[in-house]
């Protein structure tokens, strides 16, 4: 029995590697959480105004690795006081393959924040238990939203500024 070709070259073959991504590592680079009035805040009253920022950022590491890095910060406070102040960066290193040159920041700003996203979240949650307080249970973030909030916002900024003479 032989094995024959019929000149048939496989898809993925002929359109590159298919698009993949590893996590290579995963990891925190800064946490900080304040209880500034603590056993005060702790105590029962009016529920606190909170603010929640979401950052993501990257940067190339190697031909195909990159450090994506997702800033949480949260601030909860009552007119009264603060009753914490927690900010977390969590970073992953990526290895990603077969994306094609023009399509790889959007991938690496929303796929690759999504994947941590999950990790991040617990980490949170756990810092603000641990302070005393209610779990900070995060929703999940819609990225593909926040990074065409943030590309249109960096055009009418570039937009606004003076042509050069």
């Amino acid at each position: 029995m032989t094995d024959t070709n019929d000149g048939a070259a496989a898809p993925e073959a002929e359109a590159g590697a298919a698009p993949g991504m590893h996590i290579l590592g995963q990891y925190i680079k800064d946490l900080s959480f304040e209880n500034p009035n603590a056993p005060r805040s702790l105590q029962q009253g009016e529920q606190p105004k909170l603010d929640i920022n979401v950052n993501v950022g990257a940067q190339q590491i190697g031909e195909d690795q990159f450090e994506v890095i997702l800033t949480l910060t949260s601030k909860a406070e009552r007119p009264d006081m603060v009753m914490f102040n927690v900010e977390l960066v969590y970073a992953g290193l990526f290895k990603i393959t077969g994306v094609p040159k023009e399509h790889m920041h959007p991938f690496v700003m929303i796929e690759c924040p999504r994947m941590i996203f999950p990790f991040a979240r617990n980490i949170l949650a756990e810092a603000t238990r641990n302070g005393g307080f209610p779990p900070l249970l995060l929703d999940p973030i819609d990225f593909a939203n926040l990074y065409r909030q943030n590309m249109q916002q960096q055009a009418a900024t570039e937009g606004a500024k003076p042509m050069p003479n």
